[in-house]
């Protein structure tokens, strides 16, 4: 008992530390992008510096600036160079993490254009990139000292666009701010666009838990048109010259719309203050995709675009796994050996730090994918891409399929739990 109550004691006291972590103490109110290539194959993995561009806005927290969430298969963190204090830290995914586990990683190697933005800093910074390990603990694979006041530090502004607020409900340090990047709406369209914005944000508020934080949530729009309508669809030989370069058939899914272009994202985006980045774009065909803490993408014109876009937002906001089993893209992506990090699947190598807490006393575990236990929270084999060895919390939810019209209550406190850090 003695041991649990210094645990508790040692937890409060590190939440303290990160709690008198002054704002103005070491950063100004702008934003420092540092942006590298990610470079490897399914074993191999290099980071190799690019460029540091500055950009006008702050839009995150000034009061939660060290990550507690602890979800990502990356993460970042700023030291103050003089004093070596933690200043600021947040985790992220990565498309080339996930290119790693395709056929394609074993046979060649590919270049990935990344970035990872924080507040400005007033004095020197060593900035960390680390990356989970295979036994879920966060390892050091890149390191750089960065002085703010080189002159090499680009101020240039490659996308100047017009912005649209969309939803203000306050303070941009105070809120989660989401901004809207147009992609494959032409000069004409954009009248379009501004509609499509104001339809999104209110899906958004449409879902629990986002109903109930619509006043804690401001939404932008950024009008950044693109040269041709629509978007690459090489199945198809489609091919179209658009602001922010996506394209459906990434790794060769026909669905899985993304774009590597992650510069001309964080480009666009600049235009606004921001946490987090969705892309509309302008094509009725069916897909999307999100990576944690980059960005989310669907397609605006497809019949079931809301409950895309839903089900992206809540990839690219929370991390949340997809928990359909049948996808034949990613090999060996979860270890049966080790806990996912994701909030709403488990291989029950830990499932105690799960929901264990939310099922009912009588409840098999695993659940049996029946009538009986259909309307039950329970352990249900089939998710994260295989049918065995890697469980979900319901028989159905919306990061399942669309046949649903709301989260399970996993995926319901996993979101509501970075809402708040967003926004308390």
């Amino acid at each position: 008992m003695r041991k649990i109550s210094m645990l508790i004691l040692m937890f409060s006291f590190t939440n303290i530390i990160f709690s008198q972590i002054n704002f103005q103490d070491y950063f100004e109110e702008k934003t420092l992008r540092f942006d590298y290539i990610h470079t490897g194959t399914n074993t191999t993995e290099e980071i190799i510096f690019d460029e540091l561009i500055e950009e006008p806005y702050w839009g995150g927290s000034k009061n939660n600036l060290v990550d507690t969430l602890n979800l990502g298969n990356f993460s970042f963190k700023i030291y103050d160079q003089l004093s070596g204090e933690l200043i600021y830290s947040r985790g992220f995914g990565s498309l080339f993490q996930e290119w790693q586990s395709t056929e394609e990683a074993k046979h060649h190697k590919r270049v990935f254009n990344e970035t990872v933005v924080f507040p400005f800093p007033k004095r020197d910074v060593k900035l960390e990139i680390l990356k989970r390990s295979k036994i879920g603990s966060f390892d050091v694979i890149y390191e750089t000292k960065i002085n703010p006041k080189d002159y090499f530090i680009s101020k240039e502004k490659k996308m100047k666009h017009e912005i649209v607020e969309v939803h203000k409900s306050g303070d941009s340090s105070e809120k989660l701010d989401i901004v809207f990047l147009p992609e494959g709406y032409s000069q004409d369209e954009i009248n379009l666009f501004k509609e499509d914005c104001k339809i999104f944000s209110e899906y958004i508020f449409k879902y629990e838990p986002f109903s109930n934080y619509r006043n804690k949530i401001n939404v932008w729009g950024v009008l950044a048109p693109s040269k041709e309508s629509g978007t690459d669809i090489p199945g198809d030989s489609v091919w179209k010259s658009t602001v922010l370069n996506s394209s459906f058939y990434t790794f060769d899914s026909e669905r899985y719309l993304m774009t590597q272009d992650v510069k001309s994202v964080r480009d666009a985006a600049s235009n606004a203050p921001y946490d987090q980045i969705m892309i509309l774009v302008n094509t009725p065909k069916y897909g999307g995709g999100a990576i944690y803490n980059y960005y989310s993408m669907t397609s605006s014109k497809h019949p079931a675009a809301e409950k895309v876009f839903i089900h992206e937002f809540a990839h690219g906001l929370a991390g949340l796994a997809d928990e359909y089993g049948d996808d034949p893209t990613y090999h060996d992506y979860y270890s049966s050996s080790v806990e996912p990090w994701e909030k709403n699947i488990t291989t029950l190598v830990n499932f105690e730090k799960k929901w264990k807490h939310l099922i009912k006393e009588g409840t098999p575990i695993p659940t049996p994918d029946s009538e009986e236990y259909k309307n039950n929270i329970g352990v249900f084999e089939g998710a994260g891409y295989v049918t065995k060895g890697v469980y979900r919390s319901t028989y159905d939810s919306l990061m399942r399929s669309l046949k649903v019209d709301s989260f399970n209550q996993v995926s319901i406190e996993a979101l509501k739990e970075v809402l708040d850090f967003y926004t308390k």
